[in-house]
């Protein structure tokens, strides 16, 4: 893993009542691969899924839902396993990263890991509402889906607005301490 992770990881397992719900996810070769990958500016895969998975797993337990899903599912809702960046683009409209990886980074985690019926849904849909077809069957879905737009903009929007000193745009790392 790259040391930008293992510092990450180093800061979420000292909750070790969240640690306890992913350890057997973050120990495994096929998620430690995600760290192979570029998500969001420079950002890996599972740099992005620790995000999600650690924020969703804090909100679930605040609002009393069912965080173990929530931080499981979060840590593997992007588990599509490639350089999204680098495949080539799809003539189909639907078949493009956006809206096909979902189903792709369902079918992996289910190759490695047994889920349940939540963490099956929290991971095929999580572009909602870009998928308008795929709505959210559970709170935890709707939650992670939500989150994960929001981790997303802050490891885009925050180094770009930073490096072209856009202080306006800046306003959204008051919320960035949680990644940090």
């Amino acid at each position: 893993m790259t040391a930008k992770v293992e510092r990450r990881l180093a800061k979420v397992m000292k909750n070790k009542e969240y640690f306890s719900c992913i350890q057997d996810l973050i120990e495994s070769d096929p998620v430690k691969l995600m760290d192979t990958f570029i998500q969001h500016g420079h950002t890996t895969t599972l740099e992005h899924c620790i995000n999600v998975s650690y924020l969703s797993y804090k909100v679930a337990k605040f609002f009393k839902l069912d965080y173990k899903s929530a931080a499981r599912a979060g840590l593997l809702h992007d588990m599509f396993l490639y350089d999204w960046h680098k495949q080539p683009k799809d003539d189909r409209f639907l078949d493009q990263h956006g809206f096909s990886h979902p189903k792709k980074a369902l079918n992996n985690a289910l190759k490695y890991f047994e889920l349940n019926n939540k963490e099956k849904d929290i991971i095929e849909k999580h572009m909602w509402p870009l998928t308008l077809r795929k709505v959210p069957k559970y709170k935890e879905s709707f939650l992670v889906s939500f989150i994960d737009k929001y981790t997303s903009s802050c490891e885009t929007v925050v180094p770009v607005a930073q490096k072209a000193g856009n202080y306006a745009l800046l306003l959204i790392t008051i919320f960035q301490g949680v990644f940090h």
